[in-house]
């Protein structure tokens, strides 16, 4: 058994000015207000979820993106109705958000 139910990773890698990358497109305040939400909604701890920052994902050409352990999906997402909509479907009721799901 997985020490978390979920482990979320947002890429928050930083590039130099100009180039293509998650953080110049909000990853790193988006992934705080999703570790906040989930603090708020009791799902923070052992047997639940964990979100975490990462490095680079390398799929910044469709970022910001996400991804979702153990099921290994990833997302792209733009502002906090998404990371609510995820958060809410997949964390809480183990449903993939399909619209915003990259392949």
């Amino acid at each position: 058994m997985s020490y978390f139910k979920h482990h979320v990773f947002f890429c928050t890698n930083q590039r130099a000015s100009g180039e293509t990358c998650c953080n110049a497109r909000g990853a790193s305040e988006l992934q705080a207000y999703a570790k906040d939400r989930v603090a708020k909604l009791g799902l923070k701890g052992q047997g639940k979820c964990r979100i975490n920052k990462a490095g680079c994902l390398d799929r910044c050409d469709h970022g910001p993106v996400m991804v979702v352990y153990p099921e290994a999906v990833w997302y792209t997402y733009f502002d906090q109705a998404d990371i609510d909509e995820i958060i809410d479907e997949h964390i809480v009721n183990g449903r993939v958000v399909e619209r915003l799901k990259l392949d």
